[in-house]
């Protein structure tokens, strides 16, 4: 009797461990890593007094440093010729070299690096993000084809409140004496999470059941109460002088609660195995839980991208929008060339606001402990701009039929009314600035993430998000070291990034104008596979849980 428990509690463990529950759970916390992105104003500090350097070479290292996490075209066509867990694996080492690297050249413990050198070190860090990110992405995406924008918006959202995460992880294990270890945690941490974790990342063939969504919003719940709690821990910081222990205790509520979509999983996975014994002896269960879906592209399908006679003039041959496209159809087609144009201009001007807001708030008098505080709230309220916009989208999406660009449109107008708090100040605005833009710049990137994969199919998924992404850094470059840097210097206007904000919004309204007929189809009709549990039956196993919990 006890060695049929034990082996059915194996079981069930290798179940859950297999699972697509699991698999998003580890995926949120590889996310986290990837977060140190948004960390950048805090650390840059120690940079520049170290090395003294000028503000404009602090945003070109802030051009680096975006340039690094947009970069991710060779993940990308990477990611359609071989196993995910290679990209885990350049990912890791990746991140370990570069940020590693830069702590020992901050702490002298190598020679002074020459500004090229830095800049390097900078972009090697920052860019080893994309690999985890493509492959957590694009499997993610396949897992769950007709829930895009949540399962988008969730893994997003914990990039970006990541940093504030780290932050306080960094705290306690290190005090806030020195921030040159707060580097040398971006080093280690990132690349010892991808380590334990990156074998669950991987395509699961599993038919859905209709509590699906419910679940997700479980894991939105549990989100948002973590980035609320990180919100009042940075506000007691702010206001009280904590001692080592009072930050150990705020961090390790904070793993608690990341530990809560563990139970979430593991309840779901219950249901099934449960299910399971009852309908099918366990070979059968087993080839029953990992049924295929209707015909999904994954990396193991795709091949090298086509190269033929043929290739040049099928670019100008495109297929209906949903369809798969090749990269070059995507890439030369009119939808994708005003998707790069409002990514330059608005995401562009929003990261050159987020890279300068610690230097702004230098200049008007905030207090380095303020200045720690707007970094944390950026990535907190980026956080909510993620997951909101992935849920509300998908909602006016399915249930409206509004295009997914008219609420990506709206994110870039929220985030040019923070950037009007930066260009004309009042006493606590920088706060205001701090949330506003936050959630404006988190909404808008799970937005592009889905409106690529809706537009363009998921075929060549991996490579086209990436090339989407990349003119963000661009138009982060050119807004802040060609213009914010030089008139930061000067002390001139910044209007200029509202503006270029609420063009990306124009750009953007265009495109949703352009797609409204798309929209109004069922724009998942290729994924709308039969549900293979019925909802009685699920509804049956859940109350006959809930019983056997109670007694």
């Amino acid at each position: 009797m006890g060695n049929k428990g034990g082996s059915e509690a194996w079981a069930f463990i290798k179940q859950v461990v297999a699972g697509r529950w699991f698999s998003v759970f580890a995926g949120l916390i590889m996310m986290i890593g990837n977060g140190t992105t948004y960390v950048f104003p805090t650390y840059s500090k120690v940079i520049k007094t170290q090395f003294d350097y000028s503000q404009t070479q602090i945003n070109t290292l802030g051009f680096a440093k975006d340039l690094g996490s947009n970069i991710g075209i060779i993940a990308g066509l990477l990611a359609e010729v071989t196993p995910t867990w290679v990209l885990f694996i350049i990912g890791a080492f990746q991140n370990f070299t570069g940020f590693f690297l830069i702590w020992l050249s901050i702490t002298a413990r190598i020679a002074k690096p020459k500004f090229w050198q830095m800049f390097i070190l900078v972009c090697l860090g920052t860019n080893s993000s994309n690999w985890a990110n493509t492959a957590i992405m694009v499997t993610s995406v396949r897992n769950f084809p007709d829930r895009r924008g949540i399962i988008l918006g969730l893994l997003k959202g914990y990039v970006g409140i990541g940093g504030a995460i780290i932050s306080q992880l960094y705290l306690a294990i290190y005090g806030h004496n020195d921030p040159s270890n707060l580097v040398l945690l971006f080093a280690w941490l990132p690349s010892l999470l991808i380590l334990i974790l990156f074998p669950s990342i991987r395509p699961i063939r599993i038919r859905k059941h209709p509590d699906e969504l419910k679940v997700f919003y479980q894991l939105l719940y549990v989100s948002i109460l973590l980035a609320i709690f990180i919100l009042f821990l940075t506000i007691a910081q702010k206001q009280v002088v904590f001692s080592q222990a009072g930050y150990v205790g705020g961090a390790s509520f904070v793993v608690c609660l990341l530990c809560v979509p563990i139970l979430i999983a593991c309840r779901e996975e219950l249901l099934l195995y449960k299910l399971n014994k009852q309908t099918a002896a366990p070979s059968v269960a087993l080839s029953m839980l990992h049924q295929n879906p209707p015909t999904l592209p994954t990396s193991a399908d795709s091949e090298i991208p086509e190269i033929s006679p043929s290739c040049c003039p099928n670019i100008w041959n495109k297929p209906e929008r949903g369809e798969d496209f090749t990269i070059l159809q995507a890439v030369f087609s009119k939808d994708m060339a005003l998707i790069c144009l409002a990514t330059f201009s608005g995401c562009g001007s929003s990261l050159a606001a987020i890279d300068n807001l610690g230097q702004v708030g230098e200049s008007l008098g905030y207090s380095q402990r303020a200045i720690g505080i707007l970094v944390s709230w950026v990535s907190i309220f980026n956080f909510f701009g993620r997951v909101f916009s992935g849920f509300i989208s998908e909602t006016l999406m399915t249930k409206y039929k509004l295009p997914r660009p008219l609420t990506f449109a709206f994110a870039f107008l929220i985030t040019c009314v923070g950037q009007l708090f930066i260009a004309y100040p009042f006493p606590g605005s920088l706060y205001l600035a701090a949330i506003i833009i936050g959630f404006g710049f988190g909404a808008q990137n799970p937005m592009l993430f889905a409106v690529i994969s809706e537009m363009f199919g998921l075929k060549r998924y991996s490579t086209l998000f990436n090339c989407g992404q990349l003119a963000a850094p661009f138009g982060s470059y050119i807004l802040n070291v060609d213009v914010v840097g030089k008139l930061y210097d000067m002390e001139a206007l910044r209007e200029l990034l509202a503006a270029a904000t609420l063009f990306g919004a124009v750009v953007m309204f265009v495109l949703a104008y352009r797609t409204r007929e798309f929209y109004k189809r069922d724009v998942y009709k290729n994924f709308n596979e039969e549900i293979w549990i019925p909802q009685t039956e699920m509804e049956f196993y859940r109350l006959d849980n809930k019983k056997n919990i109670e007694d």
